[in-house]
């Protein structure tokens, strides 16, 4: 099978939050669905400036410069390999496919997962995907997040659909179980950068990339919430972090939740909650334009995974 090569044409600003990182660390940041490695390569090619100009990979970055992509993509040398993974699939035809990430599935490969991701799966299920940008992901899901996810089939679908997800028009809903008794819905709008010292966390600090998170309740629980999540935009660990800067951290969350459980759980609530393996939180629908067909609304839904499912219903008691 020939697998044609694709082009890309994106442009970005460095945000402040960035400052001090070299070149190939801000674009990997920003361009998340790139390799750090891909990203120097075109770095060095002269397929990725800086404000116009040809510089090398180290270039450390003050905050504010244009970045320009424009790059034919062939698939790696060293691709990632295709792997027999089964995947659920909510929606799918010539340019899109949506599917139910379940908990636990990564990705995409990267320090200490070079295999097993949802990458590796899906050029398994497509292997045209493999000169696309992550195989075709628009956006991400943590690894213990459970639910939808669309991909692009081409590379026109793909500059469609991250141009879109941009525009904020890509519509992201998510329910998600948090400790506390919420009193009514609200929106946590703060802008979100990574921890001065931790790089893994994201915290909320004012020169931070604005972010937005509206929330409502779903329903009651013993001394917890299940809520219903839209997501305005879509920063790293956003709603992980927006939720517990409100009060109501994520149940199972092990990086932005608490340490123990609230007063007021049965011994069988209080086992269920230390028996629950990750984050509640799962990507129940999205909505989109279709990228080709123009008007055409794509409406999927992926239903509550076992495990989060079993959480409610003990919480629910």
């Amino acid at each position: 099978m020939t697998i044609e090569p694709s082009i890309v044409q994106l442009q970005a600003e460095v945000p402040p939050d960035l400052a001090g990182l070299r070149l190939d660390q801000a674009a990997a940041t920003i361009w998340a669905d790139f390799s750090r490695s891909r990203l120097t390569a075109m770095i060095r090619a002269g397929e990725l400036t800086v404000d116009g100009e040809k510089v090398k990979p180290n270039r450390r970055m003050d905050g504010g410069e244009q970045l320009d992509l424009n790059a034919r993509l062939e698939p790696h040398r060293q691709q990632d390999e295709p792997e027999p993974i089964a995947l659920e699939i909510c929606y799918e035809d010539d340019a899109v496919l949506v599917i139910n990430k379940p908990p636990g599935l990564v990705v995409h490969p990267g320090s200490g997962n070079a295999t097993g991701t949802l990458v590796n799966a899906l050029l398994h299920h497509d292997p045209a995907l493999a000169p696309l940008p992550r195989a075709g992901l628009v956006h991400r899901l943590d690894k213990d997040t459970s639910g939808c996810l669309v991909i692009a089939r081409t590379s026109r679908a793909h500059r469609v659909l991250v141009a879109r997800l941009k525009a904020r028009d890509i519509h992201r809903h998510y329910q998600a179980v948090v400790w506390g008794r919420m009193i009514a819905g609200d929106t946590v709008d703060a802008p979100l950068g990574r921890h001065p010292v931790d790089r893994r966390r994201q915290v909320v600090r004012p020169d931070g990339r604005d972010a937005v998170t509206h929330y409502r309740i779903h329903q009651h629980l013993t001394s917890s919430t299940w809520i219903d999540v839209k997501l305005e935009t879509g920063r790293t660990h956003q709603i992980r972090v927006h939720l517990a800067h409100a009060g109501f951290p994520l149940i199972g969350d092990p990086m932005y939740g608490r340490a123990g459980s609230p007063a007021g759980l049965s011994e069988t609530q209080r086992n269920a909650w230390r028996a629950f393996p990750r984050q509640a939180l799962h990507a129940v629908k999205l909505e989109f334009e279709h990228p080709i067909e123009s008007g055409r609304a794509i409406s999927v839904e992926a239903p509550l995974p076992a495990d989060f499912a079993g959480l409610v219903r003990v919480l629910s008691d």
